[in-house]
């Protein structure tokens, strides 16, 4: 849930009231929201232990927290504004695209060449807008706000803002390779290349953590006006010819994206928040993109969209017995234009603005609906039917297990699902079929590249991190491991696991030997040979595992019938042994360890 900073004085002024604290919590909390602290810059930076917090504003900020898709309550503009309309202060702006007096639209050209890194770009442009130095801060501070949730850290799309007064139109968008791209970046004085860019910004904390998305990229995207002057390189930085300032009267915005529908609802969010300081609020003159293959699009696309729910559907989930006119009534304090259907008297119609994407379902009406009316005020009812909660089969027989190993001596340990490529296969000695492990697409860390496929790399960090505890050490994990499932339709499974491992100075293998024949009378699963075709039960024979010491290891195998088909099933269910010298020298352990590994989804 993203957390936004709002000037509390601006906010009261615009809201037409001066509230307490407990008054706008209060205020927040029915609309919503949620005020988290009244504070200020100063006391902020105090707390985190700044030390030039004496230098800091003590004008006074509110931290409100906001639901991570109402991107419209990411500024002042937006939140003083629905706030308004749901106090009954003011009614909901109306948008409108307006076109330039001599009809004549700016234009951005996309070349081909940008289908292989960016391929979309949306644009508007904003007249005569006149910016104060609150209303400048809020502007770059939203395209912040914006840049880190809907799209993605610019991984989705990316922002750029120009004094169009400062170029000349029509405009180009094309990926050229590194060296053909020079321009003086914003607020710098010399003029680099591609590659020099990437040097330039390497170390910056703010844009040296977006180079990623372009670097290896053999062409750059890049945005021209007619002189063939660089407007941007995004998803990087503007350029200092085109900069904003708290003069500028006229600001293109253009947004490139591998996303259209995340570029388009950015630059809606952007131009609607700040069109009210507009010469004529609430009015934005379009762009027409021309795509490589000649066709057009005009943005931004301002118009109302249509979204309905039944009368009763929104009766019934929320206890109530509203009328349409009254369900009207509190979706128009939502900011959301509604009215019963001419053809249904049961079908609330919406018309739903270009500022909340958040609509999507009839769900998201009635949702607005229960805000409106008041989430305290909603009835209490008890539910016609009793029922009677249960854990999962798996849950519970996962209690059972570590209920036994916890009796045999062992100590549970909870380490992260997640781990690195290394870890999950080349430092246990395992290949990698490409087939078997979740891949993060775009991992933060080398250390949170897959989805672990074994519980066994997480116990063995454990043991690294308390190597100075007393020997032996016993411990041991029961949860789940992730698999790539093309059969399934989110194409993954868990599955259930229990590991455990013993440490000492000898190896202790006889130990998890007696824990694997312990566990299975607890599971009441008898020891048969493989010969007992007409007996169901458990048996080992000698692995090959490159994880575990040659001779010193054996696989688990379960007769047992399938609850789901009732057939008998053969399978390998685990397997135990002394770890490899070199799986303990990959991570950092000195004294012999044996482990076990098995799947528990069978006995259930």
């Amino acid at each position: 849930m993203p957390t936004v900073n709002i000037d509390k004085l601006a906010l009261f002024e615009a809201l037409g009231k001066n509230y307490t604290t407990e008054e706008f919590f209060e205020l927040c909390f029915h609309f919503g929201i949620e005020l988290e602290e009244d504070t200020s810059e100063k006391d902020m930076a105090e707390k985190e232990g700044a030390k030039d917090a004496e230098d800091l504003s003590e004008r006074p900020l509110l931290k409100i927290d906001i639901p991570a898709n109402r991107y419209d309550l990411l500024c002042q503009e937006g939140l003083a504004r629905a706030l308004r309309v749901f106090e009954g202060k003011a009614k909901p702006p109306v948008y409108k695209v307006v076109k330039p007096a001599n009809g004549k639209l700016q234009q951005i050209r996309v070349l081909e060449s940008t289908q292989q890194i960016r391929p979309y770009i949306v644009g508007a442009v904003l007249r005569n807008i006149t910016f104060t130095p609150e209303n400048y801060a809020s502007f770059i501070d939203l395209q912040d706000k914006l840049h880190n949730n809907i799209c993605r850290k610019r991984t989705l799309a990316s922002m750029g803002t120009h004094d169009l007064d400062a170029i000349q139109g029509p405009f180009t968008y094309e990926a050229l390779p590194h060296k053909d791209i020079k321009f003086v970046p914003l607020n710098k004085d010399v003029e680099v290349d591609g590659d020099e860019l990437m040097e330039l910004y390497s170390e910056d904390k703010h844009l040296g953590k977006f180079l990623h998305i372009i670097r290896d990229s053999p062409v750059y995207p890049v945005v021209f006006d007619s002189n063939h002057v660089v407007c941007s390189l995004p998803p990087i930085i503007n350029s200092d010819h085109s900069k904003i300032t708290l003069n500028t009267k006229n600001v293109l915005i253009e947004i490139t994206a591998t996303d259209e529908h995340k570029a388009s609802t950015a630059l809606n969010t952007l131009v609607t928040m700040f069109s009210e300081y507009c010469a004529e609020p609430f009015t934005v003159e379009p762009v027409e993109i021309v795509y490589p293959d000649n066709t057009t699009k005009v943005f931004p696309e301002l118009e109302p969209r249509k979204a309905s729910a039944k009368i009763d559907y929104i009766n019934a989930c929320t206890g109530l017995e509203l009328s349409g006119e009254e369900i009207c009534h509190l979706l128009n304090k939502m900011s959301l234009d509604a009215k019963v259907s001419a053809q249904d008297s049961n079908e609330i119609v919406v018309n739903v603005p270009p500022t909340r994407w958040d609509i999507l379902h009839a769900c998201d009406i009635m949702e607005d609906v229960a805000i409106s009316y008041g989430y305290d005020n909603l009835p209490k009812n008890m539910p016609n039917v009793n029922t009677f909660a249960s854990a999962l089969p798996v849950n519970k027989l996962s209690d059972h297990v570590r209920r036994e190993l916890a009796t045999a001596g062992f100590t549970e340990v909870a380490p992260l699902i997640l781990c690195s490529h290394d870890e999950n296969f080349k430092f246990l000695n395992r290949a990698d079929d490409s087939k078997t492990a979740i891949q993060l697409a775009n991992p933060k860390t080398a250390e949170y590249q897959v989805v672990r496929t074994s519980l066994l790399p997480g116990i063995l960090k454990t043991l690294n991190s308390n190597k100075k505890l007393a020997l032996p050490i016993k411990v041991f994990e029961v949860s789940d491991v992730g698999y790539k499932d093309e059969t399934r339709d989110r194409r993954a499974r868990n599955e259930r696991h229990l590991c455990a491992t013993y440490t000492s100075k000898t190896s202790g293998f006889e130990i998890i030997h007696g824990l694997l024949d312990r566990i299975m009378t607890m599971l009441s699963t008898p020891r048969i040979t493989v010969n007992d075709k007409d007996q169901l039960g458990y048996w080992i024979e000698e692995a090959i595992d490159s994880t575990f010491f040659p001779g010193r290891s054996a696989f688990i195998f379960l007769r047992y019938i399938c609850p789901e088909t009732g057939v008998r099933k053969c399978t390998r269910v685990g397997s135990f042994g002394i770890l490899h010298p070199t799986v303990l020298e990959n991570f950092e352990l000195s004294n012999p360890t044996t482990a076990i590994e098995m799947n528990l989804e069978p006995f259930i």
